[in-house]
C-alpha cells in the first residue's frame, strides 16, 4: 500500500535516482561505518547505505514508516522525535566514539535539529543533510552578506561546511515548494574553547536587531556583563566574523 506523505511531519519523499546516486557519492559510506539516517521515509536513500555500510540506525517518527523499516533485517530503528534523540548514548551502544549521521531532515524543524546535534557533536564524525537550500545559504554565508546570521555563526564556530549538491523540487513525491541542497558538515577537531550558551546568548543578542548598529543592543549588554575588552560597537551584527564574536564570549568566561 502506498504511504500518503504527511504533512505534519513535513514528508516529501526522495524519488529521483540519480539525485539519489550523486548524495552516496558525496556521503562516500564504507563498509562498518557505524551510520545514523535521520528521517529514512520510504527508504530511498537506506537502501544503498546499508547495501555499503552492512547495518544502519534510522530514527524514524512515523510509525507506520517505522513498522516497515523494521522489517529489514539490517536496519536498528529508533521511532522516535529526533529531538529527543541521545546521539552520545546512541554512540556508546553501538560501542563507537563517533557516527557519521546523514539525512533528509524535515524542513518545519531543521534549526532545532541542527542546534540539538550541537549538543553531541564530540560524537560526530560528519554530517550530510538534505535541506532546504535558504537554510544550507545561511549556514555556509560569509559576514556582511544578508544570509550572515545567528545559525551561520553558531555552526560555523563547530563546523566546516560546505553545499555540496543542488536539488531540484521534482526529485521530491510530492515537490515542495522551495529549492533543496546537501550540506556537508564536518566539526572541527579543536575548536575554539567557549561556553555554547554564552556564545549563543551573544550571538542573539546581537542580531536581534539586525539592520542596527550593536551599540544599543550588543554594546548595553556587554555593559552589563562587565565586558572590559575592545569591541567595535559601531557596526551592525552581520559585519562581525565568527571568530570575533567567539573570542569575545571565550572573553567574558
Amino acid at each position: 500500500m502506498k504511504h500518503q506523505a504527511r504533512k505534519r511531519f513535513g514528508q516529501h519523499f526522495l524519488a529521483d535516482h540519480g539525485i539519489i546516486d550523486a548524495i552516496v557519492r558525496e556521503i562516500d559510506p564504507r563498509a562498518g561505518q557505524a551510520m545514523v539516517e535521520i528521517g529514512p521515509g520510504l527508504a530511498a536513500l537506506t537502501q544503498p547505505l546499508v547495501e555499503r555500510v552492512g547495518r544502519l540506525a534510522v530514527i524514524e517518527l512515523d510509525r507506520d514508516l517505522a513498522a516497515r523499516l523494521r522489517k529489514h533485517p539490517q536496519l536498528d530503528v529508533v521511532e522516535a522525535d529526533v529531538l529527543n534523540v541521545d546521539f552520545t548514548a546512541l554512540a556508546r551502544e553501538r560501542g563507537v566514539e563517533k557516527l557519521r549521521v546523514v539525512g533528509n531532515l524535515p524542513y518545519n524543524i531543521s534549526s532545532p535539529i541542527l542546534f540539538h546535534l550541537l549538543q553531541h557533536v564530540a560524537v560526530v564524525e560528519d554530517q550530510h543533510f538534505m535541506l532546504q537550500k535558504e537554510v544550507i545559504d545561511r549556514m555556509v554565508a560569509a559576514p556582511a552578506t544578508s544570509d550572515y546570521g545567528r545559525l551561520s555563526v553558531m555552526l560555523q564556530w563547530r563546523y566546516a561546511m560546505e553545499n555540496v549538491l543542488f536539488v531540484p523540487p521534482e526529485s521530491f513525491d510530492p515537490p515542495p515548494r522551495v529549492d533543496s541542497a546537501v550540506v556537508r558538515m564536518v566539526p572541527y577537531a579543536e575548536p575554539a574553547a567557549v561556553d555554547e550558551k554564552l556564545l549563543s546568548e551573544l550571538v542573539q543578542v546581537a542580531f536581534s536587531q539586525r539592520r542596527k548598529i550593536l551599540r544599543n543592543t550588543l554594546g548595553k549588554w556587554l555593559e552589563g556583563k562587565g565586558f572590559s575588552g575592545e569591541f567595535d560597537v559601531q557596526r551592525r551584527a552581520e559585519e562581525v566574523p565568527v571568530a570575533e564574536y567567539v573570542a569575545t564570549a571565550a572573553a567574558l568566561q
